[in-house]
Parts: C-alpha cells; structure tokens; sequence
C-alpha cells in the first residue's frame, strides 16, 4: 500500500469471554440478591492516520495488543412495608479491573443505589431511584499506544453517572398505564482528547472517524429532562406506546464551560401502534422524531489549505466552534405487516416491513470539496496561491426500504 496516498487505515477486534453468577435469597419478606461477574478481554488494534492539529499534519502509526480482566461484585436488598404500599430496596455494586493499578482497587468503583416506590391510591403511584453506575473508557483509548507505551493508562479511570429519578405512575385501566419522570444525571470522568481538548461527549461517533489518541479522564457534564410514556397493552385487538422524551445534554469545552453535547437532541417521540385481525393478521406502525443534534462547523481558511488538503482529502474542524450549528429535525414512518400459521408442532409466520415509508431525507453536516478543472484537478485559488478553491456541498440520508422476512419456530 502507498503510505504517501494512504490518509486513514484502522483494524480493530474485540473478545470478551464472560461469567456471571448470581443468587437471591428470601428471609421474612426480605430478598437479597447477591453475585460476582468476570470477564477476560483481548483488544487488538492497528492504525494508520494522518490529521490535522493546529495546522500541522501529525501522523498516528501503531499496533497493539491489550489483555486484561474485569471483575465485579454486587448485593441488592428490598423489602416491603405498609402492606405492600411501599417498597425499598437498596444495593452496592464494585467494578474493578486490572487494566491500572487506580482501575484495581475495588474502593474507587463504588457503586450504592437506593430505590422506593410508594402506592399513593390503587393506581397512583411515586416512584424514585438514586444510584451511581460506572463503565469503563473505551478500549480505543485504553489500547492507544505511542512507542509501543500505553501512555493513556495512568490517565484513565472508570466513567461515573450519578442518576437522580423521580415520577409518577397512574394505572388508567387493567390494559393501560402512563407515567412521567424527571431524571437529572451527572457525569464525572469522561475521557478528553488532549490533543484538541475536547470530550468525547462532544464528538459523538466521530470518535471513530478520529481514532485513538492521548485522553485523561477529566471532563464533567450532565443531562437532565422529563420523560412521558403512555402505554395501551392488547385490548379489542388494539395495542401502543406513546414514548416523549424532553432532553438536555451538556458537556464542558475546552475553557470548561457547558455545551451542547453530540446527544443534545432536545425533542425525542416514537409512536407506535398496531392491530391484530382474524386470521393471525397484524399491522404495526411505528413514527419517530428526534429534534436536530448539534455540529461543528468547518473552518474553511485551514480546510483549503493546499498543504493540508493534499493530506486530509476532506474539511478540517474549527473547534472553537464547538457544535455551535444544528440540524434540522428528523422522523419517519415504519410499517410492518405480520401472517402466523400455526400447526402441531411449529409455527411459520411471514412478513412485510418497510422503512421510511414516505422517504424523509434527514440533514447532515454539508461537507467541504474543492472545485476541480476539466482534468479533475483542484483549482488553486485567485486570492490565495497556497490554497484551493472550495465548496460546501449538501449532504442527506434517507431511503425507502423494504424486506420481507421468514421465521419458521419449533
């Protein structure tokens, strides 16, 4: 392969064997449930990527190889009280590898979590939990080596959220219920590209696209919101959940400040519905809708730079922009339509789902090209020899499609 055109070549796998063992026991209304879990892991990686910091080209080459082992142990115990009217339950979990000596230590991955629920009449309800969960960096990170040190690894730790839930729950029938919930949730240790200073968090599955890089796990944020859900079991044939969720996600930039997260969707609806016939007939629709995610936008000036073109093949970032833009709303519609056979000893059923059904082209960032001559070559600029002339060009997603599908059970 020739390095000199090569820009991005990345090769990856993950192995996970994992064991979990867990027991509950009943005592006098009490229930304790009780485990421990371990895991081996083999990550391997091999990248290849030139990119662009502060306008300069920096090259990332490396191979590596990372085992380790993750353990955990976790006890949960409720109880009920007032006739049943309320129920408690508390628990502690620890997660804990040997991937560092700081990830080691069982007493830094602390987990307690507390939970009630409390009947207020015989179809209203308060429930409410408070927990703290933890999860550990990606392996992208954890695995990034440069000559051949995995220089990431006293600068990681686990990621922490502390859930803050509360809400109500009103049984609206035997066939139907609604609730509504307030979650406030507060991150701590979030990786952070040192490179450019930025959270992970901020770049959403661009992480990807950027590869491994040096991280420390100091970025903070939040997400808080209200959540509405309404569901209708099987009844007359008829059945469906009404799901909206009002959101906010904020994590810190480089001066520290909060903004917009890569997650930051604001409105997120999914309606779904179906009915089923004689015959073992059903049809089932699902809408979605999900309010527009913020984006960074190009800077242009270092993006037509012919030193930095030539290399990237594609537009630079301006961070200090930092999903300052956002698009426009998407949603679609889902159809599906079901026919069961059912006989002795299976079962065969046939179906029909179409995607998208009225083909709804979502936004995406436009992305930056260079004009080219009648040979394809870039056209260097009039106002600037050292740069070519560039364009911004639209950029959708979105297409009709349909499958059909068989599923024979014994």
């Amino acid at each position: 392969m020739d390095e000199d055109n090569l820009i991005f070549n990345y090769k990856s796998e993950e192995i996970e064997n994992k064991f979990r063992f867990e027991h509950t026991f009943r005592n006098n209304g009490y229930k304790l449930n009780t485990g421990i879990s371990y895991e081996n892991v083999t990550y391997a990686n091999e990248t290849f990527n030139k990119i662009n910091i502060n306008d300069d080209i920096i090259l990332i080459d490396f191979k590596s190889r990372l085992n380790f082992n993750k353990f955990g142990a976790f006890a949960q115990l409720s109880k009920s009280l007032l006739s049943s009217r309320l129920i408690l339950s508390g628990g502690l979990r620890t997660d804990f590898c040997d991937y560092s000596e700081t990830m080691l230590n069982p007493l830094n991955q602390l987990s307690p979590r507390i939970s009630a629920s409390f009947s207020i009449t015989e179809k209203l309800s308060f429930n409410s939990n408070i927990g703290r969960y933890l999860q550990l960096p990606a392996y992208t990170a954890m695995g990034y080596r440069e000559s051949n040190a995995l220089v990431n690894k006293n600068n990681l730790s686990y990621i922490s959220c502390e859930h803050f839930v509360g809400g109500l729950e009103y049984a609206i029938g035997s066939n139907s219920k609604t609730t509504i919930e307030a979650f406030y949730k507060n991150y701590s240790g979030y990786p952070l590209l040192l490179s450019d200073s930025i959270s992970l968090a901020n770049l959403g599955s661009d992480f990807g696209v950027i590869g491994n890089d040096r991280v420390s796990s100091i970025s903070n944020g939040r997400s808080y919101g209200l959540e509405f859900l309404y569901q209708q079991k099987l009844y007359k044939g008829f059945y469906g959940v009404v799901a909206y969720t009002l959101v906010r996600s904020e994590f810190g930039d480089k001066n520290d400040k909060l903004i917009s997260s890569a997650w930051d969707n604001g409105h997120i609806v999914n309606l779904t519905a179906g009915k089923k016939f004689k015959n073992n007939w059903e049809i089932g629709v699902k809408w979605r809708f999900s309010g527009g995610t913020p984006y960074t936008p190009y800077d242009l000036q270092t993006s037509s730079l012919i030193s930095v073109w030539d290399v990237n093949g594609q537009g630079v970032l301006d961070y200090d922009k930092l999903n300052s833009e956002r698009l426009k709303p998407s949603h679609g519609l889902d159809v599906r339509i079901d026919k069961r056979l059912y006989f002795d000893k299976w079962a065969f059923n046939f179906y029909i789902d179409i995607q998208n059904v009225y083909n709804f082209q979502s936004e995406l960032p436009s992305y930056i090209d260079v004009n080219r001559d009648a040979t394809n070559a870039p056209i260097i600029s009039g106002d600037n020899p050292n740069s070519y002339e560039t364009k911004y060009v639209s950029n959708t997603a979105g297409t009709v499609l349909p499958s059909l599908g068989i599923m024979i059970q014994f």
